[in-house]
Protein backbone atom coordinates (compact mmCIF):
# COMPACT_ATOMS: atom_id res chain seq x y z
CA UNK A 1 0.00 0.00 0.00
CA UNK A 2 1.35 3.44 -0.91
CA UNK A 3 1.77 6.15 1.70
CA UNK A 4 -1.00 8.16 0.02
CA UNK A 5 -3.40 5.21 0.18
CA UNK A 6 -2.57 4.45 3.82
CA UNK A 7 -2.92 8.07 4.91
CA UNK A 8 -6.18 8.40 3.02
CA UNK A 9 -7.47 5.27 4.76
CA UNK A 10 -6.44 6.50 8.21
CA UNK A 11 -7.83 9.97 7.54
CA UNK A 12 -11.17 8.52 6.42
CA UNK A 13 -11.38 6.38 9.55
CA UNK A 14 -10.57 9.40 11.72
CA UNK A 15 -13.12 11.54 9.89
CA UNK A 16 -15.89 8.96 10.38
CA UNK A 17 -15.04 8.61 14.07
CA UNK A 18 -14.90 12.37 14.61
CA UNK A 19 -18.28 12.92 12.95
CA UNK A 20 -20.00 9.58 13.60
CA UNK A 21 -23.58 10.98 13.61
CA UNK A 22 -23.06 12.44 10.13
CA UNK A 23 -20.89 9.62 8.75
CA UNK A 24 -23.43 8.72 6.05
CA UNK A 25 -23.16 12.25 4.63
CA UNK A 26 -19.40 12.05 4.08
CA UNK A 27 -18.30 11.16 0.56
CA UNK A 28 -15.03 9.13 0.73
CA UNK A 29 -13.93 10.82 -2.52
CA UNK A 30 -13.51 14.11 -0.64
CA UNK A 31 -10.71 12.58 1.43
CA UNK A 32 -7.72 13.33 -0.79
CA UNK A 33 -4.16 12.94 0.47
CA UNK A 34 -1.35 14.29 -1.72
CA UNK A 35 2.42 14.68 -1.34
CA UNK A 36 3.33 18.03 0.20
CA UNK A 37 4.15 20.72 -2.34
CA UNK A 38 7.11 21.87 -0.21
CA UNK A 39 9.13 20.08 2.46
CA UNK A 40 8.34 22.81 5.01
CA UNK A 41 4.71 21.61 4.90
CA UNK A 42 5.68 18.09 5.98
CA UNK A 43 5.46 14.98 3.83
CA UNK A 44 1.76 14.76 2.88
CA UNK A 45 -1.29 17.01 3.01
CA UNK A 46 -5.00 16.44 3.63
CA UNK A 47 -7.21 19.18 2.20
CA UNK A 48 -10.77 17.95 2.73
CA UNK A 49 -11.87 20.18 5.63
CA UNK A 50 -12.99 23.07 3.41
CA UNK A 51 -14.98 20.75 1.14
CA UNK A 52 -16.93 19.39 4.11
CA UNK A 53 -18.05 22.64 5.74
CA UNK A 54 -21.56 22.57 4.29
CA UNK A 55 -22.04 18.86 4.94
CA UNK A 56 -20.77 18.95 8.54
CA UNK A 57 -21.96 22.44 9.44
CA UNK A 58 -18.68 23.55 11.01
CA UNK A 59 -15.76 25.76 10.00
CA UNK A 60 -12.78 24.19 8.18
CA UNK A 61 -10.57 24.81 11.20
CA UNK A 62 -12.99 23.06 13.56
CA UNK A 63 -13.31 20.12 11.21
CA UNK A 64 -9.51 19.85 10.86
CA UNK A 65 -9.03 19.97 14.64
CA UNK A 66 -11.47 17.10 15.18
CA UNK A 67 -9.83 15.04 12.41
CA UNK A 68 -6.38 15.56 13.94
CA UNK A 69 -7.67 14.65 17.40
CA UNK A 70 -9.18 11.44 16.01
CA UNK A 71 -5.98 10.64 14.12
CA UNK A 72 -3.91 10.91 17.30
CA UNK A 73 -6.29 8.46 18.96
CA UNK A 74 -5.69 5.77 16.32
CA UNK A 75 -3.43 2.90 17.47
CA UNK A 76 -1.25 3.29 14.35
CA UNK A 77 -0.60 6.99 14.91
CA UNK A 78 2.56 6.74 17.00
CA UNK A 79 4.34 4.44 14.55
CA UNK A 80 3.21 6.31 11.40
CA UNK A 81 3.49 9.99 12.35
CA UNK A 82 6.00 12.20 14.08
CA UNK A 83 3.92 15.31 13.63
CA UNK A 84 0.43 16.33 12.48
CA UNK A 85 -0.34 20.02 12.24
CA UNK A 86 -3.06 22.30 10.94
CA UNK A 87 -2.04 25.08 8.61
CA UNK A 88 -4.07 27.99 7.28
CA UNK A 89 -7.85 27.67 7.37
CA UNK A 90 -7.85 23.87 7.65
CA UNK A 91 -5.04 22.15 5.77
CA UNK A 92 -3.64 19.15 7.64
CA UNK A 93 0.09 18.42 7.19
CA UNK A 94 1.57 15.01 7.98
CA UNK A 95 5.20 14.30 8.84
CA UNK A 96 6.01 10.59 8.73
CA UNK A 97 8.05 8.69 11.29
CA UNK A 98 11.55 7.98 9.85
CA UNK A 99 11.38 4.45 11.28
CA UNK A 100 8.10 3.93 9.44
CA UNK A 101 9.70 5.15 6.20
CA UNK A 102 12.74 2.91 6.77
CA UNK A 103 10.54 -0.12 7.35
CA UNK A 104 8.64 0.57 4.13
CA UNK A 105 11.91 1.07 2.23
CA UNK A 106 13.38 -2.19 3.54
CA UNK A 107 10.27 -4.00 2.33
CA UNK A 108 10.73 -2.32 -1.05
CA UNK A 109 14.38 -3.44 -1.16
CA UNK A 110 13.31 -7.06 -0.80
CA UNK A 111 10.54 -6.76 -3.39
CA UNK A 112 11.44 -7.41 -7.06
CA UNK A 113 8.61 -5.00 -7.97
CA UNK A 114 9.99 -2.27 -5.67
CA UNK A 115 6.73 -1.90 -3.78
CA UNK A 116 4.62 -1.47 -6.92
CA UNK A 117 1.52 -3.65 -6.64
CA UNK A 118 0.06 -4.88 -9.94
CA UNK A 119 -3.52 -3.88 -10.65
CA UNK A 120 -6.15 -6.23 -9.28
CA UNK A 121 -7.95 -6.54 -12.61
CA UNK A 122 -5.48 -6.97 -15.51
CA UNK A 123 -7.32 -5.16 -18.30
CA UNK A 124 -6.23 -5.62 -21.90
CA UNK A 125 -4.75 -2.41 -23.27
CA UNK A 126 -4.28 -1.90 -27.01
CA UNK A 127 -1.89 0.95 -27.70
CA UNK A 128 -1.44 2.30 -31.23
CA UNK A 129 1.84 4.12 -31.82
CA UNK A 130 4.71 4.81 -34.26
CA UNK A 131 2.73 4.09 -37.46
CA UNK A 132 5.10 4.99 -40.33
CA UNK A 133 4.03 4.92 -43.97
CA UNK A 134 5.36 2.24 -46.30
CA UNK A 135 7.81 3.51 -48.97
CA UNK A 136 8.57 6.61 -46.90
CA UNK A 137 11.41 7.29 -44.48
CA UNK A 138 10.68 7.36 -40.76
CA UNK A 139 11.40 10.93 -39.70
CA UNK A 140 11.56 13.04 -36.57
CA UNK A 141 7.77 13.28 -36.60
CA UNK A 142 7.61 9.55 -35.85
CA UNK A 143 10.06 9.94 -32.97
CA UNK A 144 7.58 11.23 -30.41
CA UNK A 145 4.86 8.70 -31.19
CA UNK A 146 7.35 5.82 -31.03
CA UNK A 147 9.08 6.91 -27.82
CA UNK A 148 5.96 8.04 -25.93
CA UNK A 149 4.00 4.97 -27.00
CA UNK A 150 6.77 2.58 -26.01
CA UNK A 151 7.15 4.27 -22.61
CA UNK A 152 3.43 4.02 -21.86
CA UNK A 153 3.40 0.39 -23.00
CA UNK A 154 6.31 -0.41 -20.67
CA UNK A 155 4.71 1.26 -17.65
CA UNK A 156 1.32 -0.31 -18.30
CA UNK A 157 2.93 -3.76 -18.62
CA UNK A 158 4.87 -3.25 -15.39
CA UNK A 159 1.66 -2.20 -13.64
CA UNK A 160 0.07 -5.52 -14.63
CA UNK A 161 -1.98 -4.62 -17.70
CA UNK A 162 -2.08 -6.98 -20.68
CA UNK A 163 -0.62 -4.76 -23.37
CA UNK A 164 -0.88 -5.23 -27.13
CA UNK A 165 1.43 -2.68 -28.83
CA UNK A 166 0.20 -2.14 -32.39
CA UNK A 167 1.95 -0.52 -35.34
CA UNK A 168 -0.81 0.81 -37.60
CA UNK A 169 1.42 1.31 -40.64
CA UNK A 170 0.20 3.02 -43.81
CA UNK A 171 0.50 0.13 -46.26
CA UNK A 172 -2.63 0.52 -48.39
CA UNK A 173 -4.28 3.08 -50.65
CA UNK A 174 -4.08 4.87 -53.99
CA UNK A 175 -0.46 5.93 -53.49
CA UNK A 176 0.63 2.33 -54.04
CA UNK A 177 -1.00 2.32 -57.46
CA UNK A 178 1.28 5.20 -58.45
CA UNK A 179 4.41 3.56 -57.07
CA UNK A 180 3.71 0.13 -58.54
CA UNK A 181 2.89 1.59 -61.95
CA UNK A 182 6.19 3.49 -61.94
CA UNK A 183 8.32 0.60 -60.66
CA UNK A 184 6.92 -1.87 -63.18
CA UNK A 185 8.59 0.20 -65.90
CA UNK A 186 11.61 1.56 -64.00
CA UNK A 187 12.34 -1.67 -62.11
CA UNK A 188 10.61 -4.63 -63.81
CA UNK A 189 12.08 -7.11 -61.32
CA UNK A 190 9.74 -5.67 -58.68
CA UNK A 191 7.13 -8.20 -59.85
CA UNK A 192 9.45 -11.21 -59.72
CA UNK A 193 9.53 -13.76 -56.91
CA UNK A 194 12.88 -12.60 -55.54
CA UNK A 195 12.99 -9.26 -53.73
CA UNK A 196 14.99 -6.77 -55.83
CA UNK A 197 18.29 -5.46 -54.42
CA UNK A 198 17.05 -1.98 -53.52
CA UNK A 199 16.53 -0.18 -50.24
CA UNK A 200 14.04 2.27 -48.77
CA UNK A 201 15.81 5.31 -50.22
CA UNK A 202 15.23 3.87 -53.71
CA UNK A 203 11.53 3.49 -52.93
CA UNK A 204 11.34 7.06 -51.62
CA UNK A 205 12.97 8.37 -54.80
CA UNK A 206 10.66 6.19 -56.88
CA UNK A 207 7.61 7.54 -55.07
CA UNK A 208 8.65 11.14 -55.76
CA UNK A 209 9.05 10.39 -59.45
CA UNK A 210 5.75 8.50 -59.51
CA UNK A 211 3.93 11.42 -57.90
CA UNK A 212 5.36 13.84 -60.44
CA UNK A 213 4.35 11.57 -63.31
CA UNK A 214 0.88 11.13 -61.80
CA UNK A 215 0.40 14.91 -61.66
CA UNK A 216 1.77 15.62 -65.15
CA UNK A 217 1.02 12.57 -67.33
CA UNK A 218 -2.70 11.68 -67.87
CA UNK A 219 -1.77 8.31 -69.39
CA UNK A 220 0.36 7.40 -66.37
CA UNK A 221 -2.38 8.58 -64.03
CA UNK A 222 -4.81 6.22 -65.74
CA UNK A 223 -2.30 3.39 -65.49
CA UNK A 224 -1.78 4.11 -61.77
CA UNK A 225 -5.52 4.02 -61.12
CA UNK A 226 -5.72 0.68 -62.89
CA UNK A 227 -2.95 -0.61 -60.63
CA UNK A 228 -4.98 0.34 -57.57
CA UNK A 229 -7.86 -1.79 -58.86
CA UNK A 230 -5.45 -4.62 -59.73
CA UNK A 231 -3.97 -4.53 -56.23
CA UNK A 232 -7.40 -4.53 -54.60
CA UNK A 233 -8.45 -7.46 -56.79
CA UNK A 234 -5.31 -9.43 -55.90
CA UNK A 235 -3.67 -9.53 -59.36
CA UNK A 236 -0.48 -11.51 -58.78
CA UNK A 237 2.07 -9.15 -60.34
CA UNK A 238 0.65 -6.10 -58.54
CA UNK A 239 0.29 -7.95 -55.27
CA UNK A 240 3.86 -9.23 -55.45
CA UNK A 241 5.22 -5.75 -56.19
CA UNK A 242 3.29 -4.39 -53.19
CA UNK A 243 4.62 -7.15 -50.93
CA UNK A 244 8.20 -6.42 -51.99
CA UNK A 245 7.70 -2.71 -51.33
CA UNK A 246 6.37 -3.48 -47.84
CA UNK A 247 9.18 -5.93 -47.06
CA UNK A 248 11.91 -3.47 -48.08
CA UNK A 249 10.27 -0.73 -46.00
CA UNK A 250 9.82 -2.95 -42.95
CA UNK A 251 13.49 -3.91 -43.04
CA UNK A 252 14.48 -0.23 -42.80
CA UNK A 253 11.97 0.44 -40.03
CA UNK A 254 13.11 -2.62 -38.08
CA UNK A 255 16.66 -1.26 -38.05
CA UNK A 256 15.35 1.75 -36.14
CA UNK A 257 13.14 -0.31 -33.84
CA UNK A 258 16.07 -2.61 -33.04
CA UNK A 259 18.28 0.38 -32.31
CA UNK A 260 15.65 1.86 -29.97
CA UNK A 261 14.69 -1.58 -28.60
CA UNK A 262 11.04 -1.08 -29.51
CA UNK A 263 8.73 -4.08 -29.86
CA UNK A 264 5.57 -3.73 -31.96
CA UNK A 265 3.01 -5.97 -33.61
CA UNK A 266 1.98 -4.85 -37.06
CA UNK A 267 -1.65 -4.23 -37.91
CA UNK A 268 -1.40 -2.13 -41.05
CA UNK A 269 -4.20 -0.49 -42.98
CA UNK A 270 -4.26 -3.51 -45.29
CA UNK A 271 -5.16 -5.70 -42.31
CA UNK A 272 -8.41 -3.80 -41.82
CA UNK A 273 -9.25 -3.46 -45.53
CA UNK A 274 -11.51 -6.58 -45.61
CA UNK A 275 -13.64 -5.07 -42.82
CA UNK A 276 -14.45 -1.80 -44.60
CA UNK A 277 -17.31 -3.07 -46.76
CA UNK A 278 -19.04 -4.85 -43.85
CA UNK A 279 -18.54 -1.70 -41.74
CA UNK A 280 -20.46 0.44 -44.24
CA UNK A 281 -23.19 -2.21 -44.51
CA UNK A 282 -23.64 -2.32 -40.75
CA UNK A 283 -23.85 1.46 -40.49
CA UNK A 284 -26.40 1.52 -43.32
CA UNK A 285 -28.49 -1.14 -41.57
CA UNK A 286 -28.43 1.02 -38.44
CA UNK A 287 -29.53 3.98 -40.59
CA UNK A 288 -26.56 6.03 -39.47
CA UNK A 289 -25.31 7.11 -42.92
CA UNK A 290 -26.40 9.98 -45.09
CA UNK A 291 -25.35 10.95 -48.63
CA UNK A 292 -23.50 14.22 -49.25
CA UNK A 293 -22.31 14.92 -52.81
CA UNK A 294 -22.32 11.19 -53.44
CA UNK A 295 -20.24 10.35 -50.35
CA UNK A 296 -21.52 8.28 -47.43
CA UNK A 297 -21.19 10.19 -44.16
CA UNK A 298 -22.10 10.08 -40.49
CA UNK A 299 -23.61 13.23 -39.02
CA UNK A 300 -22.14 13.91 -35.59
CA UNK A 301 -23.35 16.52 -33.14
CA UNK A 302 -20.88 19.10 -31.92
CA UNK A 303 -18.53 19.15 -34.92
CA UNK A 304 -18.54 22.16 -37.24
CA UNK A 305 -16.24 23.64 -39.87
CA UNK A 306 -14.81 27.17 -39.90
CA UNK A 307 -18.06 28.53 -41.30
CA UNK A 308 -19.99 27.03 -38.41
CA UNK A 309 -21.64 24.42 -40.64
CA UNK A 310 -22.07 20.82 -39.58
CA UNK A 311 -18.92 18.77 -40.22
CA UNK A 312 -19.83 15.22 -41.28
CA UNK A 313 -17.51 12.22 -40.98
CA UNK A 314 -16.93 10.92 -44.53
CA UNK A 315 -16.62 7.12 -44.50
CA UNK A 316 -16.93 6.26 -48.20
CA UNK A 317 -16.07 8.62 -51.02
CA UNK A 318 -18.33 9.25 -54.00
CA UNK A 319 -16.16 6.97 -56.15
CA UNK A 320 -16.64 4.10 -53.67
CA UNK A 321 -13.18 4.44 -52.15
CA UNK A 322 -12.42 4.46 -48.45
CA UNK A 323 -10.28 6.83 -46.35
CA UNK A 324 -8.49 7.10 -43.02
CA UNK A 325 -11.76 7.58 -41.17
CA UNK A 326 -13.26 4.35 -42.48
CA UNK A 327 -10.07 2.41 -41.71
CA UNK A 328 -9.72 3.88 -38.21
CA UNK A 329 -13.37 3.22 -37.38
CA UNK A 330 -13.06 -0.38 -38.59
CA UNK A 331 -9.86 -0.76 -36.60
CA UNK A 332 -11.52 0.54 -33.44
CA UNK A 333 -14.41 -1.86 -33.84
CA UNK A 334 -12.03 -4.78 -34.46
CA UNK A 335 -9.87 -3.92 -31.45
CA UNK A 336 -12.87 -3.95 -29.15
CA UNK A 337 -15.02 -6.71 -30.61
CA UNK A 338 -12.34 -9.10 -31.89
CA UNK A 339 -9.18 -8.23 -29.95
CA UNK A 340 -11.25 -7.74 -26.75
CA UNK A 341 -9.46 -4.54 -25.74
CA UNK A 342 -10.77 -2.86 -22.60
CA UNK A 343 -8.63 0.24 -23.04
CA UNK A 344 -7.60 1.71 -26.39
CA UNK A 345 -4.81 4.29 -26.58
CA UNK A 346 -3.84 6.22 -29.72
CA UNK A 347 -0.49 8.06 -29.64
CA UNK A 348 -0.40 10.56 -32.51
CA UNK A 349 0.38 14.23 -33.04
CA UNK A 350 -2.03 16.86 -31.74
CA UNK A 351 -3.02 17.74 -35.32
CA UNK A 352 -5.10 14.55 -35.44
CA UNK A 353 -7.12 15.36 -32.31
CA UNK A 354 -10.27 16.38 -34.20
CA UNK A 355 -10.08 13.28 -36.39
CA UNK A 356 -9.98 10.96 -33.39
CA UNK A 357 -12.66 12.86 -31.50
CA UNK A 358 -14.94 12.27 -34.48
CA UNK A 359 -13.94 8.60 -34.74
CA UNK A 360 -14.63 7.98 -31.04
CA UNK A 361 -17.96 9.83 -31.25
CA UNK A 362 -18.95 7.85 -34.34
CA UNK A 363 -18.03 4.55 -32.66
CA UNK A 364 -20.13 5.43 -29.63
CA UNK A 365 -23.06 6.46 -31.82
CA UNK A 366 -22.80 3.17 -33.72
CA UNK A 367 -22.77 1.27 -30.40
CA UNK A 368 -19.41 -0.31 -31.18
CA UNK A 369 -18.49 0.05 -27.52
CA UNK A 370 -19.92 0.90 -24.12
CA UNK A 371 -18.05 3.83 -22.49
CA UNK A 372 -18.77 2.23 -19.13
CA UNK A 373 -16.89 -0.90 -20.18
CA UNK A 374 -14.20 0.39 -22.54
CA UNK A 375 -11.86 3.34 -22.06
CA UNK A 376 -10.55 5.12 -25.16
CA UNK A 377 -7.86 7.82 -25.10
CA UNK A 378 -6.16 9.88 -27.74
CA UNK A 379 -2.68 10.78 -26.47
CA UNK A 380 -1.68 13.84 -28.51
CA UNK A 381 1.76 15.40 -28.60
CA UNK A 382 3.33 18.62 -29.87
CA UNK A 383 5.98 19.32 -32.49
CA UNK A 384 9.75 18.87 -32.45
CA UNK A 385 11.28 22.27 -33.26
CA UNK A 386 14.62 23.70 -34.30
CA UNK A 387 16.34 26.39 -32.25
CA UNK A 388 14.62 29.04 -34.39
CA UNK A 389 11.19 27.70 -33.42
CA UNK A 390 10.45 26.14 -36.81
CA UNK A 391 9.77 22.47 -37.58
CA UNK A 392 12.85 20.31 -37.28
CA UNK A 393 14.21 19.79 -40.81
CA UNK A 394 17.52 19.38 -42.61
CA UNK A 395 19.34 22.37 -44.12
CA UNK A 396 17.92 21.46 -47.51
CA UNK A 397 14.42 21.74 -46.08
CA UNK A 398 13.69 18.01 -46.06
CA UNK A 399 12.31 16.30 -42.99
CA UNK A 400 15.15 14.85 -40.92
CA UNK A 401 15.50 11.09 -41.34
CA UNK A 402 15.09 9.39 -37.99
CA UNK A 403 17.98 6.99 -38.58
CA UNK A 404 20.32 9.94 -39.27
CA UNK A 405 19.14 11.75 -36.16
CA UNK A 406 19.81 8.71 -33.98
CA UNK A 407 23.24 8.08 -35.43
CA UNK A 408 24.21 11.72 -34.97
CA UNK A 409 23.24 11.50 -31.31
CA UNK A 410 25.47 8.44 -30.88
CA UNK A 411 28.40 10.16 -32.62
CA UNK A 412 28.06 13.30 -30.48
CA UNK A 413 27.75 11.21 -27.31
CA UNK A 414 30.98 9.45 -28.27
CA UNK A 415 32.80 12.77 -28.57
CA UNK A 416 31.39 13.88 -25.24
CA UNK A 417 32.65 10.72 -23.53
CA UNK A 418 36.10 11.01 -25.11
CA UNK A 419 36.37 14.55 -23.73
CA UNK A 420 35.46 13.33 -20.23
CA UNK A 421 37.45 10.11 -20.30
CA UNK A 422 40.04 9.94 -23.12
CA UNK A 423 41.42 6.63 -21.82
CA UNK A 424 38.12 4.74 -21.99
CA UNK A 425 38.66 1.35 -23.74
CA UNK A 426 37.35 1.27 -27.33
CA UNK A 427 34.69 -1.42 -26.79
CA UNK A 428 33.44 0.24 -23.62
CA UNK A 429 33.36 3.59 -25.43
CA UNK A 430 31.23 2.24 -28.26
CA UNK A 431 28.70 0.71 -25.86
CA UNK A 432 28.56 3.78 -23.65
CA UNK A 433 28.21 6.17 -26.63
CA UNK A 434 25.34 4.19 -28.10
CA UNK A 435 23.59 3.98 -24.73
CA UNK A 436 24.14 7.63 -23.84
CA UNK A 437 23.17 8.93 -27.29
CA UNK A 438 19.91 6.99 -27.54
CA UNK A 439 19.04 7.58 -23.88
CA UNK A 440 19.58 11.30 -24.40
CA UNK A 441 17.16 11.47 -27.33
CA UNK A 442 14.48 9.43 -25.60
CA UNK A 443 14.74 11.26 -22.30
CA UNK A 444 14.73 14.73 -23.87
CA UNK A 445 11.46 13.85 -25.60
CA UNK A 446 9.80 12.21 -22.59
CA UNK A 447 10.93 14.89 -20.12
CA UNK A 448 8.93 17.46 -22.07
CA UNK A 449 5.21 17.50 -21.36
CA UNK A 450 3.92 15.69 -24.43
CA UNK A 451 1.28 18.37 -25.03
CA UNK A 452 3.99 20.95 -25.63
CA UNK A 453 6.35 21.52 -28.53
CA UNK A 454 10.02 21.19 -27.67
CA UNK A 455 13.27 22.42 -29.16
CA UNK A 456 15.59 19.64 -30.30
CA UNK A 457 19.18 20.27 -29.20
CA UNK A 458 21.96 17.67 -29.10
CA UNK A 459 24.01 20.00 -26.90
CA UNK A 460 21.32 20.33 -24.23
CA UNK A 461 20.22 16.71 -24.20
CA UNK A 462 23.80 15.41 -23.80
CA UNK A 463 24.64 17.66 -20.85
CA UNK A 464 25.65 15.99 -17.60
CA UNK A 465 23.87 18.70 -15.61
CA UNK A 466 20.18 19.43 -15.41
CA UNK A 467 17.20 17.29 -16.32
CA UNK A 468 18.93 14.96 -18.79
CA UNK A 469 19.52 11.25 -19.27
CA UNK A 470 23.24 11.80 -18.61
CA UNK A 471 22.44 13.26 -15.18
CA UNK A 472 20.42 10.16 -14.24
CA UNK A 473 23.10 7.86 -15.60
CA UNK A 474 25.75 9.71 -13.62
CA UNK A 475 23.82 9.18 -10.37
CA UNK A 476 23.41 5.48 -11.13
CA UNK A 477 27.08 5.07 -12.12
CA UNK A 478 28.17 6.88 -8.94
CA UNK A 479 26.20 4.43 -6.79
CA UNK A 480 27.74 1.42 -8.51
CA UNK A 481 31.18 3.01 -8.07
CA UNK A 482 30.56 3.47 -4.33
CA UNK A 483 29.51 -0.16 -4.01
CA UNK A 484 32.64 -1.37 -5.83
CA UNK A 485 34.92 0.74 -3.62
CA UNK A 486 33.45 -0.59 -0.36
CA UNK A 487 33.78 -4.24 -1.48
CA UNK A 488 30.57 -4.97 0.44
CA UNK A 489 28.30 -7.74 -0.84
CA UNK A 490 24.93 -5.97 -1.19
CA UNK A 491 22.79 -9.14 -1.60
CA UNK A 492 24.42 -10.47 1.57
CA UNK A 493 23.51 -7.26 3.40
CA UNK A 494 19.90 -7.85 2.44
CA UNK A 495 20.06 -11.50 3.46
CA UNK A 496 21.54 -10.60 6.83
CA UNK A 497 18.64 -8.21 7.50
CA UNK A 498 21.05 -5.33 8.06
CA UNK A 499 19.06 -2.47 9.63
CA UNK A 500 18.36 0.63 7.54
CA UNK A 501 18.60 3.76 9.67
CA UNK A 502 17.24 7.09 8.43
CA UNK A 503 18.52 9.77 10.80
CA UNK A 504 20.06 12.63 8.84
CA UNK A 505 17.38 14.91 7.27
CA UNK A 506 18.67 14.19 3.75
CA UNK A 507 18.53 10.43 4.44
CA UNK A 508 14.92 10.75 5.56
CA UNK A 509 14.02 12.90 2.57
CA UNK A 510 15.70 10.49 0.13
CA UNK A 511 14.03 7.49 1.77
CA UNK A 512 10.61 9.11 1.53
CA UNK A 513 11.10 9.94 -2.14
CA UNK A 514 12.12 6.36 -2.92
CA UNK A 515 8.94 5.06 -1.29
CA UNK A 516 6.85 7.26 -3.59
CA UNK A 517 7.87 5.38 -6.76
CA UNK A 518 4.59 3.48 -6.92
CA UNK A 519 2.53 6.65 -6.47
CA UNK A 520 4.40 8.30 -9.34
CA UNK A 521 3.70 5.40 -11.70
CA UNK A 522 0.01 5.43 -10.78
CA UNK A 523 -0.14 9.15 -11.50
CA UNK A 524 1.75 8.66 -14.76
CA UNK A 525 -0.80 6.12 -16.00
CA UNK A 526 -3.78 8.12 -14.76
CA UNK A 527 -2.71 11.15 -16.80
CA UNK A 528 -0.78 9.28 -19.53
CA UNK A 529 2.10 11.71 -19.06
CA UNK A 530 5.60 10.14 -19.13
CA UNK A 531 7.14 13.38 -17.86
CA UNK A 532 5.65 12.62 -14.45
CA UNK A 533 8.19 9.79 -14.25
CA UNK A 534 11.10 11.81 -15.68
CA UNK A 535 10.40 14.64 -13.21
CA UNK A 536 10.47 12.14 -10.35
CA UNK A 537 13.71 10.47 -11.47
CA UNK A 538 15.36 13.86 -11.88
CA UNK A 539 14.35 14.84 -8.33
CA UNK A 540 15.60 11.46 -7.12
CA UNK A 541 18.99 11.92 -8.83
CA UNK A 542 19.26 15.43 -7.40
CA UNK A 543 18.38 14.17 -3.93
CA UNK A 544 20.93 11.39 -4.16
CA UNK A 545 23.73 13.73 -5.23
CA UNK A 546 22.86 15.92 -2.25
CA UNK A 547 22.96 12.88 0.04
CA UNK A 548 26.32 11.86 -1.46
CA UNK A 549 27.87 15.24 -0.67
CA UNK A 550 26.39 15.50 2.85
CA UNK A 551 26.64 11.91 4.08
CA UNK A 552 29.85 9.91 3.76
CA UNK A 553 29.24 6.28 2.86
CA UNK A 554 32.59 4.51 2.50
CA UNK A 555 34.22 3.99 5.90
CA UNK A 556 31.51 5.77 7.89
CA UNK A 557 29.97 4.21 11.06
CA UNK A 558 26.73 3.91 9.09
CA UNK A 559 28.36 2.44 5.98
CA UNK A 560 26.13 -0.61 5.71
CA UNK A 561 22.91 1.32 6.30
CA UNK A 562 23.88 3.96 3.77
CA UNK A 563 24.86 1.30 1.26
CA UNK A 564 21.31 -0.04 1.53
CA UNK A 565 19.97 3.47 0.90
CA UNK A 566 22.26 3.69 -2.14
CA UNK A 567 21.06 0.31 -3.38
CA UNK A 568 17.42 1.32 -2.99
CA UNK A 569 18.17 4.44 -5.04
CA UNK A 570 19.97 2.42 -7.71
CA UNK A 571 17.06 -0.01 -7.97
CA UNK A 572 14.49 2.73 -8.48
CA UNK A 573 16.71 4.63 -10.92
CA UNK A 574 17.33 1.44 -12.88
CA UNK A 575 13.68 0.40 -13.01
CA UNK A 576 12.60 3.94 -13.80
CA UNK A 577 15.05 4.20 -16.69
CA UNK A 578 13.93 0.83 -18.06
CA UNK A 579 10.30 1.99 -17.98
CA UNK A 580 11.32 5.07 -19.96
CA UNK A 581 13.01 2.82 -22.51
CA UNK A 582 16.50 3.83 -21.34
CA UNK A 583 19.43 1.52 -20.62
CA UNK A 584 21.43 1.93 -17.39
CA UNK A 585 25.26 1.88 -17.40
CA UNK A 586 27.44 0.62 -14.54
CA UNK A 587 30.44 2.64 -15.75
CA UNK A 588 30.72 5.82 -17.77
Amino acid sequence: MTFSSLLKQLSHIALLQAFAPKASLIDPATVEVTPATQEKFGDYQLNCAMKLTKVLGESPRQIAEKIVSALHALPEAASVFTHIEIAGPGFINFSLNPNFIAKKLMSQLHDPRLGVSPISKPLKVIIDFSSPNIAKEMHVGHLRSTIIGDCLARILTFMGYKVLPLNHIGDWGTQFGMLIAHLKTALPEITETTIPAIDLSDLVAGYRTAKQRFDEDPEFKKHAQQEVVALQNGVESSRRAWEHICTISRKAYQTIYDLLEINLIERGESFYNPFLGPLIQELEQKKLLSISDGAKCMDLEGFTNREGENLPLILQKSDGGYNYASTDLAALRHRIQEEKGSWLIYVTDAGQSLHFQMIFTAAKKASFYDPQQVRINHVPFGLVLRADGKKFKTRSGDTERLIDLLQTAIDKAKQKLIERNPDMPAMELETAARTLGLNAIKYADLACNRLSDYVFSYEKMLKFEGNTAAFLLYAYVRIRSIQRKTHVNIPQLLTEQTPLLLEDPIEISLGLLLCQFSEVLENCIQELLPNRLTDYLYRLAEKFHLFFHQCRVEGSPKEKSRLLLCEATAQVLQQGMILLGLKPLDRM
